[in-house]
């Protein structure tokens, strides 16, 4: 069955005030347009096809095809095997990344997201991509699913332009990469600006502190172009892939909030 296809407009006095995370968009449903934001994955999942035909067609977005090349890549060139791959996608969604891991020839990938909107997504429009998908608060998993998580014994994780917009705060980051085993494999994205010495958010200090503090050996840093902005513009991002030196501890983050207050 082809997708629906929806006929999606930018309305004018976005164009120019809207910050990416404040974009939004509009859609024609029932004869009515209805207004969606970017980051209202609840209701972009429940409409198939609709996050495909807005990022991936619309847009042109590329991180979900380079952040698993490039980890497959860099694995492989560190003489690990990627088949052997036990990869935690978080901020699965609904399964893009877990598709191309499969591809890739991960052993077992397993989704974890917050909205149980993403799972049906997952379920409804690539099933089998995953081995397990977990809906769960990262920050508050209980000692079932905790036990669960690390029974999987992971050994890399993916988080694909799900970071700096508040959809996976700090502590739900570090939460996910302290369930990697000690030198294994993370690949992520952040915008271009988290790197620049005048970012101060959470996120920004965390990579920072990751990377200058032994906390990920960083294996490849590499400016992509991320996806078109509504106005037609490039968006580049930054995507970093490294092994894992040692768990993100509570001095870490406590470091982080106290010097972005």
């Amino acid at each position: 069955m082809r997708p629906q296809r929806y006929h999606i407009r930018f309305p004018a006095d976005n164009l120019t005030r809207a910050s990416q995370a404040e974009a939004y968009f509009t859609i024609m449903e029932d004869g009515k347009e209805r207004r969606i934001a970017f980051h209202d994955y609840a209701d972009i999942y429940n409409r198939p096809g609709l996050y495909e035909q807005l990022f991936y067609q619309r847009l042109k977005c590329t991180s979900p095809a380079k952040l698993t090349e490039l980890l497959r890549d860099a694995a492989t060139k560190a003489g690990d095997d990627p088949t052997q791959m036990r990869v935690l996608d978080v901020g699965a969604g609904n399964g893009m990344v877990g598709e191309l891991l499969v591809q890739h020839g991960a052993a077992r990938v397993v989704g974890i997201d917050n909205i149980q909107e993403a799972e049906r997504a997952a379920d409804r429009d690539r099933p089998g991509a995953y081995d397990a998908y977990y809906v769960t608060d990262l920050t508050r998993l209980s000692p079932e699913v905790l036990a669960e998580l690390k029974g999987w014994s992971f050994d890399a994780m993916t988080t694909v332009a799900a970071l700096g917009f508040g959809d996976i705060p700090v502590a739900a980051f570090a939460a996910a990469y302290n369930l990697v085993r000690d030198d294994g494999w993370v690949a992520f994205n952040i915008k271009e600006t988290f790197l620049d010495t005048a970012d101060t958010s959470g996120f920004s200090r965390l990579v920072k502190h990751m990377v200058h503090d032994d906390y990920l050996k960083l294996h490849r840093l590499e400016r992509y172009r991320h996806r078109l902005s509504i106005e037609g513009n490039m968006l580049y991002y930054y995507a970093v892939v490294g092994r894992k030196r040692r768990d993100i501890d509570d001095a870490c983050l406590a470091g982080i909030q106290h010097e972005t207050h």
